[in-house]
């Protein structure tokens, strides 16, 4: 039985997403540099930002190996190591767990800064607030299809269907039939999580790729204070 929508889902749709976020980045880059840099807030208010900044990036750092792990480790490969299905499941559950409630942490704390504190909010586009707002749903859908699918059905197994479709993406022959029985929370969290990939390259998010290595090479600035007349 043909399944239109789900095939386009499964099969176009990533690319588009995966395509955007390529080539949008590629332009972003070559024709508009100065819009890379994301606006600094910190002068605004920074107790907040500062705690939010930490737990969201060393959240978000460990959730983003804990993907690498579990897309591009086959089941075969603990299979052979001789890791049981339980224990790497128990490890997955505690270490995606940590890193996305303190992925979740974060941005709850970022989230509330940006809506409460009238002076960052009315420095904020429409843009920076849709990314915050985004964001947090994504780790919410990814924590409640970590923890509500392993305890309502313990029997699903995301490496013998969304991660083998996860890897075919990668040389361009996704099986969309890997995914009809994978549970909604989970593909609400790969779909949105791929619209994140798509509107990257246009949202303050394209300045994780800018990083500052010239100021590796840079000269030290001396600061000197000014004398007492």
């Amino acid at each position: 039985m043909a399944h239109p929508v789900q095939w386009f889902i499964w099969t176009v749709y990533p690319y588009l997403m995966l395509g955007s976020f390529i080539f949008g980045t590629i332009i972003r880059f070559a024709f508009y540099p100065a819009s890379v840099t994301a606006k600094s807030s910190e002068l605004l208010e920074k107790r907040r930002l500062m705690r939010g900044s930490i737990f969201f990036h060393v959240g978000i750092i460990m959730v983003f190996f804990g993907h690498i792990v579990g897309i591009f480790i086959p089941k075969v490969w603990t299979d052979a190591l001789g890791i049981p299905n339980e224990v790497y499941h128990m490890f997955a559950l505690v270490a995606g767990g940590l890193g996305g409630l303190a992925a979740l942490i974060g941005m709850l704390i970022l989230t509330y800064r940006r809506f409460s504190d009238v002076r960052v909010h009315m420095t904020s586009t429409l843009s920076d607030l849709i990314v915050n707002v985004s964001l947090l749903i994504i780790i919410i859908l990814g924590l409640s299809a970590t923890f509500i699918v392993s305890a309502t059905q313990p029997e699903f197994n995301y490496r013998e269907n969304l991660s083998i479709w996860g890897r075919q993406l990668f040389y361009f022959r996704p099986n969309y039939l890997l995914m009809l029985n994978v549970p909604l929370l989970f593909k609400a969290h790969v779909f949105f999580g791929l619209a994140i990939f798509g509107f990257f390259p246009y949202t303050r998010l394209v300045h994780a790729f800018a990083l500052p290595i010239r100021y590796i090479k840079r000269r030290y600035l001396v600061y000197r204070k000014r004398p007492q007349l």
